[in-house]
């Protein structure tokens, strides 16, 4: 099958490595904690934003630290899967570079970055509060277990992962004393699931036939039956977020029925980013994709200034 980029979207980039391959250790430590994925926990400002903070210095200061904890936590699991995938990677086609596939970073030396940096996240979660402590213990715990069985478990493969995004997203509540919205968590167990299906979803498409013998659990996918779930999790984001807009509970929170007029933005990124996925093989990495294509980023961009003027500033018609 044909492939055809992303714009803007360079082969290989969705794991880890540039063009050229890391050849250094510490270089290749650093390429494998993926700082190109840390965007996935923006989620954890989420309630910094709806919980009408962004003006406390305090819940601010408590937000960048919730989010460099969940960066260093997420980086964590990267090393340990990677470790755990190293002979799988490579055989495959982009993974192959990856610096613990390549012999860049030993195991050892990887499962003991893994266990440094960890340790001093958890510290740092701690310090932050004692539930956000419980919070991150918890998400190490969940996206381990993902590293090991839960990764070929049908459904629940892409389940876990929509918890670590809710888990971010509890995290970053609870770090500033806010509370969590259960239309937060419905968002965003949906947002996540959406990515990971499109996500399997390139990955049958990228590996063909060879897709099972890469990872062992995309023999029990179809692009027929992703795209099955990929609608029914698309129609509920879109409904899920447009509740919101209307809810009693929204309109009482921030004194305004407009968060509405927001609802344009979240129909043309989920669209666009479909289009990626379904025209342009694309999906192997949303952070890649959110940052090479210019209209999905404006989309976001131009939503999250309008989500602010709403909130902030409720207009009067």
């Amino acid at each position: 099958m044909a492939r055809h980029p992303v714009p803007g979207f360079r082969e290989g980039a969705s794991s880890g490595q540039g063009s050229e391959a890391p050849s250094s250790f510490a270089r290749g430590l650093i390429v494998s904690l993926r700082p190109q994925q840390w965007t996935k926990n923006l989620v954890v400002f989420a309630a910094l934003l709806f919980g009408r903070q962004l003006a406390n210095p305090l819940a601010v200061e408590l937000a960048v630290a919730a989010f460099l904890v969940f960066c260093a936590l997420s980086g964590t699991v990267y090393l340990v899967n990677d470790v755990a995938d190293r002979e799988s990677d490579r055989r495959h086609p982009l993974k192959r570079d990856r610096p613990i596939a390549r012999g860049v970073v030993s195991p050892a030396a990887a499962l003991a970055a893994a266990a440094l940096i960890g340790a001093t996240a958890l510290v740092a979660a701690f310090w932050v509060g004692r539930t956000f402590g419980i919070v991150a213990v918890t998400y190490l715990v969940l996206l381990g277990l993902y590293s090991g069985p839960i990764k070929h478990a049908v459904i629940l493969d892409v389940l876990t992962i929509s918890l670590g995004f809710v888990l971010r997203a509890v995290g970053g509540a609870v770090a500033i004393g806010v509370p969590i919205s259960h239309w937060l968590l419905v968002c965003t167990i949906l947002l996540a699931l959406f990515l990971a299906l499109s996500k399997r979803r390139h990955e049958l498409v990228l590996l063909a036939e060879d897709a099972a013998s890469h990872r062992r659990i995309l023999q029990e996918y179809s692009p027929y039956l992703l795209d099955q779930m990929i609608g029914v999790v698309t129609a509920s984001t879109l409904m899920g977020y447009a509740l919101y807009t209307v809810s009693p509970e929204t309109i009482e929170k921030f004194g305004s029925d407009r968060l509405l007029l927001t609802f344009p933005f979240p129909i043309y990124g989920i669209f666009r980013y479909l289009y990626l996925v379904h025209q342009k093989q694309g999906g192997g990495s949303p952070a890649e994709m959110l940052f090479n294509d210019r209209p999905l980023l404006a989309c976001v961009a131009l939503w999250a200034v309008a989500v602010v003027l709403i909130i902030y500033q409720p207009v009067s018609f």
